[in-house]
């Protein structure tokens, strides 16, 4: 028996990564006490933990746009000398998309109801 590793598997721990670092980023993205340049120390730090993950390519909906969200974040690393107004602009924006990415996120999880005709009607 091969100990090789199959796409599924390494797709699954590439997209888990993924959320790792953004559930992370997004944590303190709606932090009352944000700081800008604690910011950027927080995505450096958990940039090098998802370095170690091979990246792989990616076909759903939901981490295609995972994956954007997470280079949107970094380009916070090649920013500086921001203005108090753009680096709030900035954790607006960010703020949004992560909110996108969420209803993105739970659009999967819709369920139609199987008896839609015996639901119960009032007459209103």
């Amino acid at each position: 028996m091969e100990n090789t590793i199959n796409d599924k598997d390494i797709r699954l721990k590439y997209t888990r990564g993924l959320e790792k670092f953004v559930r992370s980023n997004i944590s303190y993205l709606k932090d009352p006490t944000f700081e800008f340049e604690i910011f950027q120390k927080r995505v450096k730090r958990t940039f090098e933990i998802l370095k170690k993950i091979p990246p792989i390519r990616l076909n759903a909906p939901y981490p295609i746009a995972l994956e954007k969200y997470v280079n949107m974040v970094l380009t916070v690393l090649h920013l500086e000398d921001l203005q108090d107004e753009e680096k709030e602009e900035l954790q607006a924006k960010l703020l949004k998309e992560a909110n996108l990415l969420h209803k993105e996120k739970n659009k999967t999880q819709y369920k139609k109801d199987k008896h839609k005709k015996s639901s119960f009607n009032d007459g209103y």
